[in-house]
């Protein structure tokens, strides 16, 4: 790369990945301002936006994905930075940022993983309803239809699934002769 396009593109990635980071991190604020913090139902608050379908609700994830792995705070956010390290290493440090596409995607997964990362750190926190603080990543948009309900997720989540995609999309269009060799061979050049 040349000397000046990995200024830019480190001014790319910085700007994708600190927007989405702020974005997040003022949404789950303005949110858990709006309705509060998750209370045991019936006393927690929905706001629809299309009843029974999309709406807002807020609630608390100390797992990964889907809520698994509840209680395992600490070991997520500890791979949440090692993550948020190895990209900005192979962008960086590698050389990836060369590529557009890999360099906006990744800015969007790291603006994911560091606006959970801030609610895993306990940079923000409330009590439970028993009085003790939480460190758990907020959430607060609600999907659900008929007796089906997604379970609820953030801009974060959005930035992580959306990174995520585009990854899959540079995949699936690198030709044949660029994609790494599984033999350890490197593919002939025409």
């Amino acid at each position: 790369m040349a000397p000046g396009t990995t200024t830019r593109r480190l001014a790319i990635f910085l700007v994708v990945a600190a927007g989405g980071l702020a974005l997040d991190l003022w949404t789950k604020d303005y949110m858990f301002r709006r309705l509060g913090p998750p209370a045991p139902p019936p006393q927690g608050r929905t706001e629809w936006v299309i009843p029974g379908y999309f709406g807002w609700q807020t609630s608390l994830n100390e797992g990964a994905l889907f809520g698994m792995g509840q209680g395992l705070t600490s070991l997520f956010a500890a791979a949440a930075a090692a993550a948020a390290a190895v990209i900005f290493y192979w962008l960086f440090v590698v050389g990836a940022a060369a590529d557009r596409l890999l360099n906006f995607a990744l800015a969007g997964v790291m603006g994911g993983v560091l606006g959970n990362l801030y609610d895993r750190l306990g940079w923000w926190w409330t009590r439970d309803f028993e009085g003790y603080p939480r460190h758990a990543v907020r959430d607060w948009i609600l999907l659900q239809y008929g007796r089906w309900v997604w379970p609820n997720f953030n801009v974060a989540d959005m930035l992580l699934v959306g990174g995520a995609g585009l990854l899959m999309f540079h995949a699936w269009r690198m030709p044949a002769a660029e994609q790494p060799s599984t033999s350890g061979e490197r593919p002939p050049v025409v």
